[in-house]
């Protein structure tokens, strides 16, 4: 009869796999512990394809530090927005602890509107990296608008990069442009006060007392004889010089304070300007203007016929143009003003509004004229293809609009 023997498989003891599970737990903690801390450079992510190592290349010891002293928020991404590193001054950016932001994803301190252009942006981002203007939504409910710099960076040691970014607090900035703006409409203003009180000087004196001359001239030349021929002709032209300068100012004290502004309304000034800039320089003028249903507010129609007279004035002195278009209509909630020239154009890539040099603080001017009252102002122009302004102001709620 045969004998069966079976071998007893031994089974380590619960007490020793708890020590090992102890362990491995202990080993997790501390690995969690040096990752917050900073005192590795790698971090483990799990992902579809299972878990995946991060690698942060030259985090050495002087690169820790160097960028913990900066003053702007340092970021690296995975490809799907994970936070693999961020330094203390994002933290502090964004109002969360360090150790909740890493590992998160950075959609969370992003209002939806920006998320999708944020991925826009990273799609078209090459090595030359890009720059995009967002609010961080903070902890506390608070938003701080940054400008953030993208770069795309190597592979880490997968089939997949990672994504530097720069965050620069742009709240000290936003106060000092809104400061600068507050101080270039108060400029406008004393400029509007100004012109207002110089258009009356000219209008109260130099005008009169050009017209008093006029007069004295006629009645000077009247007296003449026939006899007098020499001088009686020359007192005629001078009669007709004092006529032409008594005109010339009252031409501008009306450029200086249009009260027919006032009196007729946007559509009758602007066509008085194309008349009168078209019979002085040759240039034919072309408006196709609608009836406003409503007056426009004082500062919307003054702004509208301020950015006409620089758009026509550097038409006059740049553009060498032979036509221009100058089109006043309703766009839904907007009043839209377009001047259009047949001139030689230029590139604004190379001619930024503001510039110092040929038109550049005309753009800028109107510019602030369109900023002042709420509006936008869009210049295209092509060399030899002339130029085309647009400006577009929000018309007031209860306005009526029309196409």
């Amino acid at each position: 009869m045969k004998t069966t023997h079976y071998k007893r498989t031994s089974r380590p003891a619960p007490s020793r796999e708890l020590a090992k599970l102890r362990a491995r737990l202990a080993e997790a903690d501390e690995t969690l512990r040096a990752i917050r801390s900073g005192e590795v450079d790698s971090v483990v992510v799990a992902g579809k394809q299972g878990p995946q190592v991060f690698t942060l290349e030259g985090a050495e010891h002087a690169y820790r530090v160097l960028i913990e002293s900066m003053n702007e928020g340092a970021l690296t991404l995975t490809t799907d927005k994970t936070i693999l590193y961020a330094n203390q001054c994002f933290a502090r950016m964004v109002k969360c602890p360090l150790e909740q932001v890493m590992g998160s994803s950075f959609r969370r301190f992003l209002p939806v509107e920006d998320r999708a252009a944020l991925r826009s942006l990273l799609k078209r981002a090459g090595k030359s990296g890009s720059k995009i203007q967002v609010l961080l939504n903070a902890g506390d409910g608070s938003h701080t608008p940054v400008q953030i710099s993208i770069r795309p960076l190597t592979k880490n040691g997968f089939n997949g990069a990672t994504i530097g970014m720069v965050l620069a607090d742009m709240t000290e900035a936003r106060r000092n442009e809104e400061m600068l703006r507050a101080l270039t409409h108060r400029v406008v203003q004393l400029q509007e006060a100004e012109r207002g009180r110089v258009a009356l000087e000219l209008h109260d004196n130099i005008t009169q007392l050009l017209c008093a001359i006029l007069f004295r001239s006629q009645a000077l030349a009247d007296k003449l004889s026939a006899r007098d021929g020499p001088a009686k002709k020359e007192a005629a032209k001078l009669r007709e010089l004092l006529g032409e300068a008594a005109e010339e100012v009252e031409r501008i004290s009306r450029n200086l304070r249009p009260s027919v502004l006032e009196a007729l309304g946007l559509v009758a000034v602007l066509r008085a300007a194309g008349t009168e800039f078209a019979d002085r320089t040759g240039v034919a003028v072309k408006l196709a203007c609608v009836q406003l249903p409503a007056p426009l507010p004082a500062g919307t129609e003054l702004a509208l016929y301020r950015i006409l007279q620089e758009a026509l004035k550097n038409v006059e002195k740049h553009a060498r143009a032979r036509h221009v278009t100058v089109c006043l209509r309703l766009r839904g909630a907007f009043v839209q003003l377009a001047i259009h020239d047949d001139g030689i154009g230029f590139d604004p890539d190379h001619h930024p509004a503001g510039r110092k040099g040929k038109g550049g603080l005309g753009l800028l001017s109107m510019r602030e004229r369109a900023s002042y009252v709420g509006g936008t102002l869009k210049i295209k122009s092509v060399r030899r293809a002339g130029t085309k302004i647009e400006v577009r102001i929000p018309l007031p709620p209860n306005a009526t609009t029309a196409d």
